[in-house]
């Protein structure tokens, strides 16, 4: 049956149901024998719906049901669309209502999916009821009928944010589109958020999360849930960051002077604590240590006055007078006078008092007088004994009778060949002090020579025993030393003496000589970065990769200046601990700063020594840029044992000058002992050099006994020397007497402490002749003892053979590869760029977790003055260029690899489900870019990965 014919068939039932209503009632009512059970107020009542159809939702493909129940009701009939549901449809029931006695009926219709997917309308699917009393009828309420649904894609999802702490957090949330619409519920950390237990987020209807003001517990990863009664949704995770900038403490108070007398330093301190940076949030600018030179009273002992005249003669017939202990009055813990501050004289000759015996008198001053003459005799007889004995050479006896014994000499017949030793078939005493172990390269014999020879140092000598007595004058020098002695007091008198003498002879540089010609070197520079060495100095300057623009290059250069255009005092007791090196061009425009390796020669210890980076202005002025203990935004300084590392952003002259503060500041010498037949070919030249302990310095030896022709007798070795004012003393002992023959007086050599301590990468050496006897003798044997007064010793042991034919039988130098000046791209630095870029990308992020570049910096060593690195465009690649510059003279990448590893242990505990994507990209990193090589072989990827400009 159609639909239309289906309308009509209802409508005709509709009105035959009126029709015979009606009649019923007209019927009944013109008998009048109504029945007794029959409906109470029929007469007067339309159908009242007790229950309408309801909107309703097919989920999927289930069809949903409507009902209608209403009374007094005859018939209920459904119309959906405007059309009649078929009679067939209907399920209805019939009931007594028992508190109304009226009978209530109730019909129901099912409504399928495709019922409504097949309605194509104005509007949505509806259906009412239309119910029939006696009366008439009565329509329900349209109930609408749609397909629930909610689609997979948010249309707006929330997005991470960092936000400083009290800062206000706003995360946006617009859910998938749906029927019915979907309501919002938001997670943190997979538990659910809510407003009514906390007064401080608030959850709007709409869906955004507002938290007024953000606490370090906000911090966590949110996600937006969207749920109706088909599914529910859930947007991506949004990461909120709530950090903190750190702030600095209150100033600790001055500390007290560091030294009990004299100049000394105090400090204080504050730390980045109120609060402690987190989460990424800003290091505290400024510096953390402050310090100020002190100047503590020393003790004044005190000194008698005069004595006052004596009083007049009292009636005990005596006499006194009296002094006061004023000139000075003991001050600052100074001691107080020693004696009688009164004396007591008679005034009657004895007349008034019991006089002594006259004989005992003359026994008790012959006594005397006999004594004195006694030991007046036997001092000019030592004297004369002495002096005879000196005149045959008691300067030439075995010294360690004067020094309180040597350990004897032993010949060892193995050990490793040194190219530089004469004899290298002997093994070097190795229990008296740290050998010489860095190779020695230097240039081509055809360049120009880099240093004159050394002028021989016109020494005034004395004898070991006078020396041993400590009786010895100080030595005579050409080089225009002060005569005075030097008095205990670092702070006043040995600063006046070194400034005196850097007046006449000191300058910032000038290893040997003073020859204008400098150490250079340059190379050229693009994207890619590269190395610049100076060979044999211990000078290195590293570029890294994308310090310099893509389709641009710079030629640069590095120079240790060594000429007179690089003269200049320093000032007060400052000191040059290694060589002055310039790098450019001026103007350098890079997008990283560079890392300059400059080795140094100081005991570190921040206690006793105050050490800054100097740079040259324009009009040759010396400037501070930092001291090594303070943190600086505008330049980065390292301090190994025997190398310092400077990260820079400026190109020009620097220099490291050091300032002892007290006496126990040490700085570092290297000794050797070379030899060379003179012009008789009976005599034998020993020269001792004692130079500061770099590289550069000792270069510029070597290169001098290259022109000389002499040998390397002995390994190098290290003799700390003190700020104590003492001086150094070489002497040789235990030279064969017998076979050798020395001039007298010349055992025992001295240099006075300031051309040691303030020698300025300048050499000194003096020299021992030695005439053997007979022809046939073929080696020499002895021991060279340096040795500070007060301080460190150091022996140099030589057996050598001497004769004219073996001279040159061991070549002086071994050509090695020290003579590459520069490398570029990616062979010039251990971190393959791949893993590096990766290691950038990784740290670089602020995370939630704490994994960033200060994580990076604390396991690498490298975690003070973090204010450097915080302003740096990328702080890891400028860490990361740091621990190049650091381990250049390593093979592996063992140490970058152990933090790796060690952070990722870290991070290991961290559950499944919060180990994003960037973790397993380190933890590739960890494992097979670093750990699972160790070796430089991986550069052959490293043009397909993307470049790291910065």
């Amino acid at each position: 049956m159609g639909a239309l014919t289906k309308g009509r068939y209802l409508s005709v039932m509709g009105l035959l149901l009126l029709v015979y209503c009606t009649v019923s009632v007209i019927c009944k009512g013109a008998t009048g024998d109504a029945q007794p059970d029959a409906l109470p107020s029929v007469q007067g009542t339309l159908p009242h719906f007790i229950q309408e159809p309801e909107d309703a939702y097919i989920v999927k493909s289930n069809p949903i049901k409507l009902r209608c129940r209403a009374a007094p009701a005859l018939q209920i009939f459904f119309k959906c669309n405007g059309e009649w549901v078929h009679q067939n449809e209907h399920i209805s029931q019939e009931y007594k209502d028992l508190n109304t006695g009226l009978k209530v009926r109730e019909v129901m219709i099912n409504v399928s999916r495709q019922q409504v997917e097949d309605f194509h309308g104005p509007e949505d699917y509806w259906c009412l009821c239309v119910a029939w009393s006696h009366l008439g009828t009565s329509k329900s309420r349209k109930a609408t009928v749609r397909i629930a649904y909610l689609r997979k894609n948010f249309e707006q999802d929330p997005q991470g944010k960092e936000v400083p702490i009290n800062g206000m957090i706003v995360l946006h949330c617009r859910p998938p589109e749906g029927v019915p619409v979907a309501e919002v519920e938001w997670l943190k950390n997979e538990e659910p958020v809510s407003s009514l237990t906390d007064d401080n987020i608030d959850t709007r209807a709409d869906h955004n999360l507002i938290i007024n003001e953000a606490r370090l517990s906000d911090s966590g990863n949110y996600s937006c849930l969207a749920s109706n009664i088909v599914a529910k949704r859930r947007s991506a995770t949004a990461t909120v960051i709530v950090f903190v900038n750190g702030g600095w403490s209150l100033w600790t108070e001055w500390s007290p002077c560091n030294v009990p007398c004299g100049r000394g330093v105090q400090k204080r301190s504050r730390t980045c604590t109120n609060p402690a940076p987190l989460n990424g949030g800003a290091f505290c600018e400024g510096m953390s240590v402050q310090k100020i030179t002190c100047n503590a009273l020393c003790p004044i002992d005190g000194g008698w006055d005069e004595w006052s005249e004596w009083t007049v003669c009292s009636s005990q017939c005596e006499k006194q007078r009296s002094r006061g202990c004023n000139s000075p009055a003991p001050r600052h813990r100074g001691k107080t006078c020693e004696g009688n501050s009164e004396a007591t004289e008679n005034c009657t000759d004895g007349l008034c008092t019991q006089s002594m015996d006259s004989s005992n008198d003359v026994a008790l001053y012959s006594g005397l007088g006999a004594g004195i003459i006694a030991v007046a005799i036997l001092v000019v007889a030592v004297m004369l004994y002495r002096k005879n004995h000196s005149e045959y050479g008691v300067d030439v006896i075995d010294s360690s009778a004067l020094t309180g014994g040597f350990q004897s000499f032993n010949f060892k017949t193995t050990r490793q060949g040194n190219p530089l030793l004469l004899n290298s078939s002997m093994q070097p005493d190795l229990t008296v002090g740290r050998t010489y172990s860095t190779p020695l390269c230097f240039q081509d014999s055809a360049d120009k020579e880099l240093f004159d020879p050394l002028p021989d140092i016109k020494v005034k000598v004395q004898s070991s025993f006078m020396v041993s007595l400590g009786v010895a004058e100080r030595a005579e020098f050409h080089a225009k030393a002060p005569a005075e002695t030097f008095p205990r007091d670092l702070s006043r008198d040995y600063c006046g003496s070194v400034d005196r003498r850097k007046k006449g002879l000191l300058t910032l540089n000038g290893p040997l000589s003073t020859s204008k010609e400098q150490l250079r070197t340059t190379g050229v520079f693009g994207h890619p970065g590269g190395r610049l060495v100076v060979p044999n100095t211990g000078v290195s300057l590293l570029v890294p990769h994308g310090a310099v623009a893509e389709n641009m290059s710079w030629e640069m250069y590095m120079v240790i200046n060594q000429g007179e255009a690089s003269v200049q005092t320093l000032e007060g007791c400052e000191i040059l601990l290694g060589p002055e090196v310039t790098y450019g061009p001026p103007g350098l425009d890079l997008f990283c700063p560079v890392a300059m390796t400059i080795a140094h020669c100081a005991e570190m210890d921040a206690e006793n020594w105050n050490i800054q980076l100097k740079r040259r202005t324009q009009d040759s002025k010396w400037e501070d840029v930092m001291s090594v203990e303070d943190e600086s935004t505008s330049c980065y300084c390292l301090m190994d044992s025997a190398s310092c590392h400077l990260l820079l952003d400026q190109p020009g002259s620097y220099a490291l000058v050091g300032e002892p503060l007290t006496q126990a500041a040490v700085k570092r010498l290297k000794l050797a002992v070379f030899g060379s037949m003179e012009a008789s070919s009976m005599s034998y030249s020993l020269r001792v050099y004692c130079v500061d302990d770099t590289p550069h310095a000792f270069q510029g030896v070597v290169a001098a006994e290259k022109i000389r022709g002499g040998q390397l007798l002995e390994e190098p070795k290290m003799l700390p020397f003190r700020a104590n004012t003492f001086s150094l003393q070489v002497s040789i002992q235990d030279v064969p007497q017998f076979l050798w023959s020395i001039k007298p007086f010349t055992t025992c050599q001295e240099f006075s402490f300031p051309q040691v301590w303030c020698s300025n990468q300048q050499p000194l050496h003096c020299a021992f002749s030695l005439e053997r006897y007979s022809p046939a003798t073929a080696q020499l044997s002895c021991k060279i003892s340096v040795r500070q007064v007060k301080g460190h010793e150091q022996i140099l042991q030589v057996y050598t053979a001497v004769a004219e034919t073996e001279k040159d039988s061991v070549p002086f130098f071994m050509q090695t590869d020290c003579t590459i000046t520069s490398q570029t791209g990616p062979k010039a630095f251990k971190i393959p760029l791949s893993i590096r870029q990766r290691i950038c990308a990784t740290f670089d992020t602020a995370n939630a977790k704490g994994k960033d570049w200060q994580l990076l910096a604390q396991k690498l060593h490298l975690d003070r003055n973090l204010g450097y690195f915080a302003k740096q465009r990328s702080p890891s690649a400028v860490i990361l260029s740091l621990w190049e510059a650091r381990h250049q003279d390593t093979a592996d990448l063992d140490s970058l690899a152990s933090a790796l590893e060690e952070i990722g242990k870290i991070h290991s505990k961290i559950s499944p489900k919060e180990q994003d994507e960037p973790e397993s990209d380190f933890n590739h990193i960890e494992a097979g870019g670093l750990c699972g090589t160790g070796k430089l072989t991986s550069h052959k990827t490293e043009d397909a990965a993307p470049e790291y400009t910065g």
